[in-house]
């Protein structure tokens, strides 16, 4: 189910087209390359994350501090 809605722009993805895809991976990249990909995928998402978090804090304490009544 979860995999279904991950994959929905997909459309149907059955197993048999999951393995397909899978296995052309494999091919692709090689048994020994596919952990490496997927820690740097993992690290660059958390980057990613990490910047956008970094933004939405920025603007937050930039709304916060507009707010603010200045003193004359």
């Amino acid at each position: 189910m979860l995999l279904g809605t991950v994959f929905l722009f997909l459309g149907d993805l059955g197993g048999g087209e999951m393995m397909v895809i899978f296995m052309a991976f494999l091919l692709l990249f090689g048994a020994d390359r596919i952990p490496g990909i997927a820690r740097s995928l993992g690290r660059g998402i958390r980057e990613f994350k990490d910047a956008t978090n970094e933004i939405k804090h920025e603007l937050e304490r930039s709304v916060k501090d507009d707010d603010k009544p200045k003193k004359d």
